[in-house]
């Protein structure tokens, strides 16, 4: 059995579609995010499955029981709000403890759960402090507690890591996904970050103007991403327009430039095309100032115009034939030293690294 179905699911404001025929199943303990950009639908989604909003079409169904139009809190869900949503003349403990009180659970019980949850997400020391002697982290955590403490059948967190600075924000996707796989609560997390969703996913529903655009895991979404949209909204990609040379069963054949032919993996049908685009990863590409080439590999020559420092790595970026393409080079800065903004540079790529990218209409 699922913990969450999604059934032709629609929302509409007025003349505003903002979930358009949104069908999913989720598993048992897994943690699937909604990914993508502001407006795309997934908050919508998330308040239909906790209740906040009612479907004007379709169907919410939580461990098989039709909830569709049951009120938030006879719904076995609990949610983590982007801005915490804490009760600021309550303590610690009175704001992780509400949750049972309201269910008049006896005070002992509240007492050592309370304990137990806030221990769970190291805040045990603070349990009698008020939420503005709190930081940004530490009130998240007592978000997470006080929605865990419940023991929701799902947990639903929307965007709660948006208001932390980075290295906080870091520190807290390893705590939630901890917590989460040790409780084993199915959990759905609605984020635009895409670094959040390939870094704790076991799933990922990429969104796109309310409609499913792909659904995989973080390395499927990245590796083999099924249409434009999601190759270009999860992590970088250079997009390269060729002439498209012939198509078998297995591989496509595309002209980069002239005498330069590759094959790629055919993944969709390219019938009547005469122009197709293939992406290439930043990381995937070697840029050389020695027109040598491996096995396999290809060179494309341009002109370097920028090297810029980005801590980890460093990115290049050169034009060829009239487009920017990006090089994530993870070498080092001794490797930087070498190359000259405006010279000449070879970019070494093995086909192989090569994505057929479809058009949003194409048929996969």
């Amino acid at each position: 059995m699922y913990d969450v179905e999604l059934i032709e699911l629609n929302k509409k404001y007025r003349n505003v579609i903002a979930v358009e025929d949104v069908s999913l199943n989720i598993k048992q303990g897994e943690f699937l995010f909604l990914l993508g950009p502001s407006g795309c639908g997934k908050t919508t989604i998330l308040r239909m499955i906790g209740g906040m909003e009612e479907p004007t079409t379709g169907m919410v169904r939580i461990q098989g029981e039709d909830v569709s139009n049951i009120p938030p809190e006879k719904r076995v869900t609990s949610t983590v709000f982007q801005n915490w949503a804490l009760f600021p003349h309550k303590t610690v403990s009175e704001n992780v403890g509400f949750g049972l009180a309201m269910q008049k659970i006896p005070k002992a019980t509240i007492k050592a759960e309370v304990t137990k949850y806030l221990e769970m997400v190291g805040l045990a020391d603070l349990s009698n402090r008020y939420p503005n002697q709190l930081s940004g982290g530490q009130k998240q955590r007592v978000a997470l507690a006080r929605a865990l403490i419940v023991k929701p059948a799902v947990l639903l967190l929307d965007e709660p890591l948006s208001a932390l600075d980075l290295k906080l924000r870091n520190q807290m996707r390893f705590e939630i996904k901890r917590i989460q796989r040790k409780l084993a609560v199915t959990a759905i997390f609605v984020t635009h970050d895409q670094t959040e969703a390939l870094a704790m996913a076991d799933r990922i529903v990429i969104m796109n103007k309310g409609r499913i655009e792909q659904i995989g895991t973080p390395s499927e979404i990245y590796f083999n991403p099924m249409t434009k949209f999601v190759s270009d909204f999860v992590g970088e990609m250079n997009f390269l327009q060729c002439k498209l040379v012939k198509q078998n069963a297995d591989t496509t054949t595309v002209e980069l430039s002239d005498n330069c032919r590759i094959d790629v993996a055919s993944t969709h049908s390219n019938q009547n095309k005469t122009q197709v685009t293939i992406g290439i990863r930043p990381e995937k590409i070697f840029v050389k100032r020695e027109p040598s080439v491996s096995d396999g590999c290809i060179l494309l020559e341009g002109k370097l115009e920028e090297i810029t420092f980005l801590g980890q790595l460093l990115r290049f970026h050169v034009t060829f034939e009239g487009n920017m393409i990006i090089v994530d080079d993870f070498g080092g800065v001794n490797r930087a030293l070498r190359y000259q903004e405006s010279e000449n540079v070879y970019m070494e790529i093995n086909p192989k690294d090569c994505l057929l990218i479809p058009d949003h209409n194409d048929n996969l």
